[in-house]
């Protein structure tokens, strides 16, 4: 059960409540039957209320439900969806009891589905959040569960085509969708400041096992939203409960597979947060759900999370993840030498001449792997003399004018490597006075740039010999 902040009602102190079951029978909200069954199980020992459900469970859920229909005081409610959360709670099988019907015959049978929607307006949290806790029970256990149609045609049709939702029931179906555009909404703008976001994505890491499901939150912009979340959780590290991270992964890693949503996934901000998930997390099952999700957003949209994820350093999380070793699961060591392999793949057709001179004259540098790798120098040195040095008279002139930190960090150790790696280096850059604006730059008030200044002006002060036997270590 969900933890409650002091003065919070709790399961535990809802259920020492006295009901004034009577007084709902004079006012016929409930009849003499759901009273004498009511009676039966209400305080009763864990072990009498277990025989009373195995031998009539679905009598006792009507019951229940009849009170939930038909009695709106907050006491009373509070109290029944406690002794229905016990229930499940001690056997979560119990949840098919609501879609049993028993013998005795009813008239006007509770339809559990309109019932748990109504209470999820309420407004006290218990009432919502054990609502929520409970539709997601009842909704995952129906037995005419959705099946997706593509363009209304065979399973194999076009997987980028919107979904024809079919349902044997067309309640059922409406149930879900209003249900998930709920959970959106507690992410998007939550009730509870500490305990919606994670009611909500508990309750979609459950449904999401289903296609349908999937298919809805990615309409309601249920991706959008999980990016920023998944991002927040994983930073926080230590101060997020490992249940949160899982279950925040567990449904990136389930959207994956859907691919309308994975291709929103791939450019909407998702990969960092997976990759600090897989980085930093402590339980195993975290990291599991994190390169699981990186791996099927790798194999089916290379070329827009390819250079994300080397930029985030993901090759190095998973080689650290590998060297670790001791996973039983032999899907997460497959999937983790996949992605080793694959990473290392994309670093090098990132790693091209081309793609530099796109980021130089971008104006805007950043560590990518091109910038760090001796291959990408030693193989590309001489196309730094095209155009009469045109990207070396450009990265000079950021030096010179940009107010970007990590720019002027970047650009001083580019020039570094220059002057390292072509023959004739330090003359060229002392002739375009590249040595004057970098010792300039050894004042800046930033370390990192400071840093990269010393090292830079450190090539142009070396001698030949001492550069080249720098290259060849």
């Amino acid at each position: 059960m969900a933890s409650y902040a002091e003065g919070e009602p709790t399961t535990a102190s809802i259920l020492t409540r006295d009901i004034p079951w009577e007084t709902f029978v004079v006012a016929r909200l409930v009849s003499d039957r759901d009273l004498q069954l009511i009676r039966r199980y209400d305080k009763r020992p864990a072990e009498t209320q277990t025989t009373l459900l195995d031998e009539n469970g679905a009598a006792f859920t009507e019951a229940f439900l009849t009170v939930l229909r038909n009695v709106t005081r907050e006491e009373t409610v509070q109290y029944v969806l406690a002794l229905l959360d016990q229930m499940l709670e001690a056997d979560p099988s119990r949840a098919k009891l609501f879609h049993q019907q028993s013998d005795a015959h009813l008239a006007s049978l509770p339809d559990p589905y309109t019932i748990f929607l109504r209470l999820l307006q309420r407004t006290d949290w218990y009432t919502q959040e054990t609502a929520c806790r409970l539709l997601t029970a009842i909704i995952d256990a129906r037995p005419d569960k959705e099946q997706i149609i593509m363009n209304g045609g065979a399973p194999g049709a076009s997987t980028s085509a919107a979904p024809i939702l079919v349902a044997a029931s067309e309640g059922v179906e409406q149930t879900v969708v209003t249900f998930v555009d709920w959970l959106c909404s507690q992410l998007r703008r939550p009730s509870h400041p500490s305990r919606s976001v994670p009611a909500a994505l508990s309750a979609l890491a459950r449904l999401m096992k289903e296609r349908s499901v999937r298919a809805l939150f990615h309409r309601a912009g249920g991706v959008q939203l999980l990016a920023p979340l998944l991002r927040q959780s994983a930073a926080a590290g230590p101060a997020t409960s490992p249940q949160l991270l899982y279950e925040a992964g567990l449904c990136a890693w389930q959207l994956s597979y859907y691919p309308p949503a994975a291709e929103v996934m791939a450019t909407a901000g998702l990969v960092p947060g997976l990759v600090e998930l897989a980085r930093s997390a402590n339980k195993r099952k975290v990291v599991r759900v994190a390169v699981m999700a990186l791996r099927n957003l790798l194999a089916s949209h290379a070329a827009d999370v390819a250079p994300e994820m080397v930029e985030l350093g993901l090759q190095k999380v998973v080689a650290a993840r590998i060297s670790q070793g001791g996973w039983e699961d032999e899907d997460i060591v497959a999937t983790l030498e996949w992605l080793e392999e694959k990473l290392a793949d994309n670093i090098q057709l990132l790693s091209t001449f081309e793609k530099y001179q796109k980021e130089v004259l971008s104006g805007s540098l950043d560590w990518t792997p091109m910038h760090t790798s001796e291959q990408f120098w030693r193989e590309n040195i001489d196309k730094f003399e095209d155009k009469d040095f045109q990207i070396l008279r450009v990265l000079l002139k950021l030096l010179e004018a940009s107010r970007e930190v990590r720019t002027l960090a970047v650009g001083c150790h580019d020039l570094g490597n220059f002057i390292a790696y072509h023959p004739h280096g330090r003359q060229i850059v002392g002739d375009l006075r590249g040595k004057e604006l970098v010792m300039r730059l050894m004042m800046h008030p930033e370390p990192e740039v400071q840093k990269q200044a010393l090292l830079t002006v450190q090539k142009i002060m070396l001698p030949k010999d001492k550069l080249e036997f720098l290259n060849a270590g």
